[in-house]
C-alpha cells in the first residue's frame, strides 16, 4: 500500500456470521480526491464507510488512513476524519448553534478556536440566520447542512459521507454539493456514497460495489466508455408493448426503463435505429421520438451490474 495515499485499503474484508459484507477491497485514494462509492442496496457501501470510521473491526486485510494503521491506531485516526452517517445524530432540542458547540466539545476543539470556527461554518453552510432555531424545526436540507457543519467543526482532513443527500429536495441537494465542491477545491479528501448518478458524475473517481466487491474503479468518463455498445432513446406511446417488441430485435443488447422512456443499448446506433423504426411502424407501435443518445452514468452502472448478474 502506498504511504502517500490519504486512504489505502488492501484486501479489506468484513464478515458478519455467514455474510461477507465487504470482500477484499483494494482502493487507494489520494489526498484531496473526491471519491464516489455507488452500488445497489446491500452492496457494502455503508459497511465500508463504517470500517473506515473505526466503528467496526476488520475481519481481514489492512487499511491506513492519513498514514495511520486503522486496526492499531483507531483512536488517533478519529481526529483526522469526519464521519456523517445516513441518520446523523443531531440533538433535536438544541439550537443550530448549540449543536455546533456540543460537537466542538465532543471533538476536543481548543476553546480559543471554537467561536471563529462556529461563525465560519454557520456562514459556510448558510445557517447564520437560523443559528437560534432548534434542529428539530429545520427543513431536511438544513438539517443535512447542520450535520455536515458539525462533522467539520474539528477541521478533519478526510470526510466520510454516507448518502448525505438522500431524502432532501433537489435544491437542497445542489446546495449541499456546492459546499462539498468548495471543500474539495480547498483540498479536503472526501469519500461519499450516493444512490444518485448525477452526484457520482461530480466525483474525481467512482467505485462501483456489488455484493461486497469492487467491480470497477475509474473516472466517470472511463466508466461510461466501458459500456459495450451505443445508446438509443425511444419514447413510445405504450412503453410496455414497445419494450417487448424491441427487446428481441437483432443488435439490441439491453433495454432499460426510465419512466416511459426506453434506453436501448445496441451494437451500432447508426445501423439499428432505422431498423427499429421500420419494425415499430410495421407493427403500428406509435412513438413520440427515437434518437441516438449519449451513455450516462446510470446506464453504465446498470449495464455493468447486469453483466455481473448474468
Amino acid at each position: 500500500m502506498t504511504s502517500q495515499a490519504a486512504i489505502a485499503l488492501s484486501s479489506l474484508t468484513k464478515e458478519f456470521k455467514d455474510n461477507r459484507a465487504v470482500d477484499s477491497l483494494d482502493i487507494s485514494i489520494q489526498p484531496g480526491e473526491l471519491f464516489g462509492l455507488v452500488g445497489p442496496d446491500g452492496a457494502g457501501k455503508t459497511t465500508t464507510l463504517r470500517l473506515l470510521a473505526g466503528l467496526l473491526d476488520i475481519t481481514e486485510g489492512e487499511a491506513t488512513i492519513a498514514g495511520l494503521d486503522l486496526a492499531a491506531e483507531t483512536e488517533k485516526i478519529k481526529s483526522h476524519i469526519g464521519y456523517m452517517a445516513q441518520e446523523f445524530s443531531m440533538y433535536a432540542e438544541l439550537s443550530v448553534e448549540e449543536n455546533l458547540l456540543f460537537f466542538a466539545e465532543l471533538y476536543d476543539v481548543p476553546v480559543e478556536h471554537i467561536q471563529a470556527r462556529k461563525e465560519r461554518l454557520l456562514e459556510f453552510a448558510g445557517l447564520t440566520e437560523f443559528k437560534e432555531r432548534r434542529a428539530a424545526h429545520l427543513s431536511g436540507g438544513m438539517q443535512k447542512k447542520l450535520a455536515l457543519a458539525c462533522t467539520l467543526i474539528h477541521e478533519p482532513q478526510i470526510l466520510l459521507l454516507d448518502e448525505p443527500t438522500t431524502g432532501v429536495d433537489p435544491v437542497s441537494r445542489r446546495e449541499f454539493w456546492n459546499i462539498l465542491t468548495e471543500l474539495h477545491i480547498n483540498g479536503t479528501t472526501i469519500i461519499v456514497s450516493t444512490p444518485y448518478m448525477d452526484e457520482a458524475d461530480r466525483c474525481s473517481r467512482v467505485g462501483l460495489m456489488y455484493a461486497g466487491r469492487l467491480i470497477v474503479c475509474a473516472s466517470p468518463q472511463e466508466i461510461r466508455q466501458r459500456v459495450e455498445g451505443e445508446m438509443i432513446e425511444l419514447r413510445p406511446e405504450d412503453w410496455q408493448s414497445a419494450r417487448v417488441l424491441v427487446a428481441e430485435l437483432p443488435g439490441v443488447l439491453e433495454v432499460q426503463n426510465y419512466g416511459e422512456r426506453l434506453h436501448l443499448l445496441v451494437d451500432s446506433a447508426e445501423k439499428r435505429l432505422p431498423e427499429i423504426e421500420t419494425v415499430l411502424r410495421s407493427k403500428k407501435a406509435s412513438y413520440r421520438s427515437i434518437r441516438p443518445a449519449p451513455t450516462g452514468m446510470e446506464e453504465a452502472f446498470i449495464s455493468l451490474i447486469k453483466r455481473m448478474e448474468d
